[in-house]
């Protein structure tokens, strides 16, 4: 079947699912379920994140079938909502990794003394410690200030590890327009961490 007789049968489809047809709508998730499992299962590399992934990805299609107008194909449509749920899952991932990094704390022996003494001075990495944090937030505040298109494609690409393909599968754009687009956010980044080493030399 080619590509627009699969579109047609989707929006065939989607107006009766959206009219109430329960069938449709199952018939919508066993067309596209193993495509969603394995966008999800690429971005998170495990596969029980991804099946959960791919329950909500179209729980939350369905909870907003009524607000699909059609403006791009309902599998671009749905795969997105599929990375997005997938960058929550991995954010949230690197939030709880990070907390219990940090409440990992040295060994101590039974007479209360370190079991293994640290490689470095702790003193003499604590600035550096906070220079990286702070860097980390300007970089932040610089992608969150991203245009969402320019957004979704950087974190994609950068963070996640995409192919353009994939990226152009998720978004529906076009590889030219995701390589522009990637292109300026990584100006945009590379500018917001020129002014924090520029600001960073002004105070030292």
């Amino acid at each position: 079947m080619s590509d627009e007789a699969v579109k047609e049968e989707d929006r065939q489809l989607v107006a009766r699912a959206q009219a109430g047809d329960i069938s449709a709508f199952e018939a919508l998730v066993d067309a596209h379920r193993d495509k969603v499992y394995g966008l999800a299962l690429r971005m998170t590399r495990s596969e029980a994140d991804a099946a959960e992934i791919t329950q909500d990805t179209f729980l939350s299609a369905y909870q907003h079938l009524k607000d699909f107008r059609g403006d791009a194909a309902f599998s671009s449509w749905v795969h997105r909502i599929a990375a997005n749920n997938s960058l929550m899952r991995l954010r949230h991932r690197r939030v709880v990794q990070a907390a219990e990094e940090e409440l990992q704390g040295p060994d101590f022996t039974e007479r209360g003394s370190l079991a293994e003494y640290p490689a470095q001075d702790w003193s003499r990495n604590a600035e550096g410690k906070i220079l990286d944090a702070e860097l980390g937030r300007a970089i932040q505040d610089a992608t969150d200030r991203l245009p969402e298109g320019y957004r979704e494609v950087f974190l994609l690409k950068d963070l996640e590890g995409l192919s353009y393909e994939q990226i152009a599968e998720v978004t529906g754009d076009t590889i030219p327009a995701i390589k522009s687009r990637l292109h300026r956010a990584r100006l945009a980044l590379r500018d917001a961490i020129d002014r924090f080493y520029n600001q960073n030399d002004a105070i030292g």
